[in-house]
């Protein structure tokens, strides 16, 4: 199944009378609607909200991402042959530290850097986005590397916010494209079967033919994923998982911690608000962060935006 897309009718598990329908353990991300999402889900959580001009500046960010999708038409497909070498394997077949990337990446970046522009851009970001265009091919590929092994440097972390949200468009693009049934959740069951990223967030579904059913959605390529509630998404823990929210919150949006690795993620639950969206919810509740870092707990898989 692709996001953005009505959920297809599950077949029946066991008695249909009795027995239940098993969600799907992947589905693929249709990357207009992602991008569209996320930029009209920052317009609604930036109103009246303390970070209100960053909040707008990643709408802005998201609102480029869309544009570069739309302009981006010359990346070329996984070969299913090698998307079966890889699954067999236990590989993600766009394992994004090994893929050998496309030019396209470089068109989706400067797509998106002539639409993130504009006088609301403040003046460090424009010379952020200036520097970037006058880096050639080899030096763009190098920072991408750097950005996908993390190892960024401290002077190069507002030319990543943009390089990943190219390459946020890129790896959307291509997981797209992938033949869903031939994917497999890796043996690592907390990273993404497509491009092997950590999740940006969990979404606790509450509606659909499997409500109730947690998602994980992955960092860069935007592919959600199965994986079992009360479930350390970092070392697989299951005893020592707490969910904690700051007080007076309507419950949407939660962290679950782990005393075993020490490690937290971040949970949204539509049960609570149906509107929930996990990149743009993610931005909007960097409070909590603060609030469980301070505790103690260290997040497995810090958000490309918050770098810089």
């Amino acid at each position: 199944m692709r996001q953005g897309l009505a959920a297809p009718k599950g077949k029946w598990q066991g008695n249909p009378q009795g027995g239940v329908v098993a969600p799907d353990a992947i589905i693929l991300p249709d990357p207009a609607a992602r991008f569209r999402a996320t930029a009209d889900r920052l317009a609604t959580l930036a109103v009246d909200h303390p970070m209100q001009g960053w909040l707008r500046l990643m709408e802005g960010l998201s609102r480029a991402q869309l544009a570069a999708v739309e302009a981006l038409d010359g990346v070329v497909p996984v070969q299913a042959a090698d998307v079966d070498l890889a699954v067999k394997g236990g590989m993600p077949p766009l394992a994004a530290d090994g893929h050998r990337r496309q030019a396209a990446w470089r068109d989706a970046l400067a797509s998106l850097l002539d639409h993130a522009g504009g006088e609301a851009v403040p003046e460090q970001a424009r010379a952020v986005q200036d520097g970037l265009r006058r880096l050639d091919a080899d030096a763009l590929e190098a920072l991408a590397d750097r950005f996908l092994r993390g190892g960024v440097d401290q002077d190069e972390v507002g030319a990543t916010l943009y390089v990943a949200a190219a390459l946020q468009v890129y790896f959307t693009r291509l997981a797209s494209s992938l033949p869903v049934e031939s994917l497999r959740i890796l043996p690592q069951r907390g990273l993404c079967p497509c491009c092997g990223s950590s999740a940006v967030a969990g979404v606790v579904t509450a509606s659909g033919k499997t409500p109730g059913t947690r998602y994980l959605h992955c960092s860069l390529c935007s592919t959600a994923w199965n994986h079992m509630r009360a479930t350390c998404t970092g070392c697989g823990e299951t005893k020592t998982v707490a969910v904690r929210e700051i007080e007076g919150g309507n419950g949407s949006v939660k962290a679950e911690t782990c005393d075993a690795c020490h490690g937290y993620a971040k949970m949204f639950y539509q049960a609570k608000d149906m509107a929930v969206e996990p990149f743009a919810d993610d931005l909007a509740s960097l409070g909590l962060d603060l609030m469980v870092g301070e505790a103690g707990w260290s997040r497995l898989s810090p958000n490309p935006f918050v770098l810089a």
